[in-house]
């Protein structure tokens, strides 16, 4: 039989939309950072780094060597630059 820890919490949402994560559940997971997935029948929320390129940074350093993090975030937000502009564009069309 597998032990693991397990808490059902009933929860109000607040009329912002918010919803606060009780300190326990937050101190086991040790991030200030989850992902919200709608399954349709069922909302699921996972903890998530607080810093995914550091998260991703560590695991492909074994695959890939040494790790530039400073070049990989301006990569990532050139990325997301890049992207936000064929958003803009396809909205004025």
């Amino acid at each position: 039989m597998v032990n693991f820890m397990s808490m059902k919490k009933r929860m109000k949402i607040s009329k912002g939309g918010q919803v606060s994560i009780p300190a326990p559940i937050r101190k086991r997971w040790g991030t200030t950072t989850i992902t919200l997935e709608d399954q349709g029948d069922q909302l699921v929320l996972k903890p998530a780094p607080d810093d995914p390129i550091e998260a991703v940074a560590g695991v492909l350093a074994d695959e890939l060597g040494h790790i530039d993090l400073v070049e990989l975030r301006r990569i990532a937000r050139e990325d997301d630059r890049i992207a936000m502009e064929r958003r803009e564009r396809r909205e004025f069309r």
